[in-house]
């Protein structure tokens, strides 16, 4: 039986199965088969980016592009980076999102790329990464 890879919160995200139709049987899958082009920012409907009032971008409403195993090291880099901050009410997903779009370099997280060298449907990889991580969901 395959779950879900990746469950999305605004986000549409990858299964990581599927049924084969000639034999009934799941086949688990580490990626999308093909590439898929996220349109470019232009031409997605107002408000498919989500930015908060300090500017962060929280949503971006395309489907995430990762592997397993990318969104794995994805959310481990996030949960890692979130519990080694000081203890707060608040949560952590913005400030962490925060630290990996003024990154210059890329961080783990974002697979050691800058966050504006990300397509789209990348952006919303690590999004769905971090929110996993915030709810401890990384499994």
């Amino acid at each position: 039986m395959c779950a879900p890879l990746i469950v999305a919160a605004g986000v549409s995200a990858l299964a990581g199965c599927s049924t084969d139709a000639s034999n009934g049987t799941a086949t688990t899958s580490s990626g999308p088969s093909a590439k898929t082009t996220a349109p470019p920012v232009s031409s997605l409907a107002p408000g498919a980016v989500g930015v908060s009032p300090t500017g962060v971008t929280t949503r971006v409403d395309v489907p995430a592009e990762s592997t397993e195993e990318e969104y794995f090291q994805a959310c481990h880099a996030a949960k890692v980076w979130m519990d080694a901050q000081p203890a707060t009410e608040q949560p952590r997903i913005e400030p962490y999102l925060a630290m990996v779009q003024a990154s210059e370099s890329g961080v783990a997280g974002t697979w050691n790329m800058r966050w504006a060298d990300l397509s789209l449907l990348r952006q919303a990889a690590v999004i769905v990464a971090a929110a996993a991580a915030a709810n401890n969901e990384c499994g």
